[in-house]
């Protein structure tokens, strides 16, 4: 039987079953199927460019200067340059696996043909989770739903002063918390506002900069394991494995809540100099608001009451973006108490999930069989590290098509996933959101392996307590 006579993606039933070491296997399956190895090397090539992604801004930066320099020394006025501007745009982190999608579509039809590129990218691909993110992050955004989130965190922050340290302290710790009832995504995007204004705006040393975006990124991918409804790595398991809030809270919220208080008050510990500095620096300053005049209660109360909506229906497509449409009519009707709705960045961050959602399920060839020949510590320790090259939705997901799965090996692989979701723009479905919206605050963008550091300590605290405990 040719390449192109055999079903795409061959599905992993279809695989004999599997006998002998893991490299036997992985050969097997390669050798079965030789696309697995061209689809894998694509998405390596992407996970690549994203690490590469700063240099191209950098370049895209010196190649605008100087071509600025050549037309004004030519007595014209500076225009934007061609071969900067489409540096810019590869060098974006939430564009690169989308382009690389169109490489990976080119490889499919030349092995299988159009029609099988189009059926996988059109019906085999589920946009779900991109299209929830994309509506909860731009819900999550407007100014009564930031306002509402503001006044509660507020409330704490006031305790320490509303000082940029008391209001570091409080967004890092409850924000990301705020998420199992939220969702991870909205609870991202109301923490990066806030931490945006109430913190980066003082311009931190770089050191806590990164060290801050790391921390916020693993608590926010074990912030929101106390329900089974907020976390995309949970949402993917709870129904296979008839897991509910009670069951999380028990197994994964103790744990949740004990590593993100470590880890934050070790950083606190780290950073306490760098922190009382940004605290002097913000003395008699008006605290910072990310709202002006108060939003009316009534327009909260609806507001929330469409992420309800969107929150309860996320496994339905058709409701929640039918719902997101008449939430932008009631943005308009209530225009003198919003801010313009911008798409932008969830448009950006949907594009992200889509292009990686649609690599990544063509990666399950060699994860499941991985997966499987691990035990419960090695399960873990496998688990966190594939996340950090692969969204852990994506890492749970396959961990339900592995069969005969034991509860302790189940519960492994999602600490691990939840553990390692902060290591990498990728690692978690809301990361990009926050990456979008602090962006900003670093030169020449953000670095994935300041990103990277950033989160490791944090990454180890959380992982013992979700082992040891």
């Amino acid at each position: 039987m040719t390449v192109s006579e055999t079903p795409f993606p061959p599905p992993l039933e279809s695989y004999p079953p599997i006998a002998g070491g893991l490299v036997h296997v992985l050969v097997e399956r390669a050798t079965l199927v030789p696309f697995n190895v061209v689809a894998t090397c694509i998405f390596i090539v992407a996970i690549i460019h994203t690490f590469a992604a700063k240099r191209f801004l950098v370049l895209a930066h010196r190649i605008q200067r100087r071509h600025e320099e050549r037309e004004q020394a030519a007595g014209r006025s500076p225009s934007p340059s061609i071969l900067a501007e489409l540096l810019h745009f590869v060098g974006e982190i939430e564009v690169i696996f989308g382009l690389w999608v169109i490489v990976l579509a080119v490889a499919i039809t030349h092995s299988y043909g159009w029609s099988a590129a189009q059926h996988y990218l059109d019906h085999t691909v589920d946009y779900t989770e991109a299209a929830f993110v994309v509506v909860i992050m731009a819900i999550a955004a407007t100014r009564p739903i930031v306002a509402l989130g503001e006044s509660a965190l507020r409330r704490i922050a006031r305790l320490g002063g509303e000082t940029p340290a008391a209001w570091w302290l409080t967004i890092v710790v409850l924000g990301p918390v705020l998420g199992s009832i939220m969702t991870e995504p909205a609870a991202m995007t109301l923490c990066a506002l806030l931490l945006s204004r109430q913190f980066y705006a003082f311009r931190p040393p770089i050191r806590l900069a990164y060290a801050t975006l790391g921390l916020l990124f693993v608590n926010v991918s074990v912030g929101g394991t106390l329900t089974h409804f907020a976390a995309p790595p949970v949402l993917m398991v709870a129904r296979a494995w008839q897991w509910d809030t009670p069951f999380m809270l028990t197994h994964f919220g103790l744990r949740a809540v004990l590593g993100v208080m470590i880890a934050t008050g070790l950083y606190f510990l780290v950073f306490r100099g760098e922190l009382k500095a940004l605290s002097r620096q913000g003395a008699g300053r008006e605290p910072a608001s990310v709202t002006t005049a108060p939003v009316p209660p009534w327009i909260i109360a609806v507001h929330v009451g469409f992420l309800a909506w969107t929150v309860v229906n996320s496994h339905y497509t058709a409701l929640f973006l039918g719902g997101f449409l008449f939430f932008l009519g009631f943005v308009k009707a209530t225009a003198p108490h919003q801010r313009p709705v911008d798409l932008a960045p969830p448009l950006l961050v949907g594009f992200f999930l889509g292009g990686l959602v649609i690599h990544g399920g063509l990666q399950g060839w060699w994860i499941a069989p991985v997966l499987a020949s691990l035990g419960t510590v090695r399960l873990f320790v496998g688990a966190l590290v594939l996340t950090a090259f692969n969204d852990n939705a994506l890492i749970t997901y396959l961990a339900t098509l592995v069969p005969n799965l034991g509860p302790g090996l189940k519960i492994a692989v999602v600490a691990g996933a939840v553990s390692g979701g902060g290591l990498t723009v990728i690692a978690n479905a809301p990361n990009p959101a926050g990456q979008s919206i602090l962006a900003r605050h670093f030169e020449e963008g953000i670095s994935p392996l300041g990103l990277l550091a950033g989160a490791a300590l944090p990454t180890v605290i959380v992982g013992l307590c979700f082992l040891l405990l």
